[in-house]
């Protein structure tokens, strides 16, 4: 009985560190030292959050500079308007992250999915970039591995600059700046590739204006 209540005791003064204790001091810690990674590393615009900056959002108007295709079908619906009983709103239930796993030598690939699922193909892609008079780049037309990617390479918004620059009726050298500005570095300066992110750098255009 002796060795039993010891054991019980040495679990419950466990269970208050590791469950309790640990947990509150990581939380305080983060909130001080790392408020915005802490709370998903969100963006603001005039007050309103309009993302993460570690989550990738479809863009397709000219006046934005687009980011990498995605084969996640983000919903277009606010979630007190997500009625899951409606055939046409199942359509825009947000998918699961990952990559098709669609390998070059499948056609597939070139459909990837179909547009009514919000899906857009390879083909489609190519079919876009050409019109705009953008050679294509591979992250431009390939998803990500993870297909959130928030990042384009830097090649890839510099071949977007004259086109949003003429859309908006600006500079092109002020919307290089604001590339510049919004290109994140290699992860302690020597892993990974340098790239810009999309959100921040549309979401600071239309702060120009």
């Amino acid at each position: 009985m002796r060795e039993l209540i010891r054991a019980i005791r040495v679990t419950l003064v466990l269970w208050g560190i590791t469950a309790i204790i640990y947990p509150l001091i990581l939380l305080v810690i983060g909130q001080i030292a790392f408020p915005s990674q802490a709370n998903g590393s969100l963006i603001t615009k005039q007050g309103v959050v309009v993302g993460s900056s570690l989550i990738g959002q479809p863009f397709s108007s000219e006046k934005y500079f687009w980011s990498r295709p995605s084969t996640t079908n983000y919903s277009s619906f606010a979630p007190t308007d997500f009625d899951p009983t409606k055939a046409d709103n199942l359509t825009q239930k947000t998918g699961v992250s990952g990559a098709s796993n669609l390998a070059p030598s499948n056609s597939d690939l070139l459909k990837r999915g179909n547009e009514k699922d919000g899906f857009q193909g390879v083909q489609v892609e190519l079919d876009r970039l050409k019109q705009a008079g953008i050679q294509p780049i591979a992250d431009l037309v390939y998803t990500s591995g993870s297909s959130l990617d928030p990042h384009i390479s830097v090649e890839s918004a510099r071949a977007q600059i004259e086109r949003v620059a003429k859309v908006r009726s600006l500079n092109p050298n002020q919307v290089e700046m604001l590339v510049a500005k919004n290109t994140d570095g290699r992860f302690l300066g020597i892993f990974g590739e340098p790239g810009v992110n999309v959100l921040k750098l549309n979401v600071a255009l239309d702060g120009l204006q």
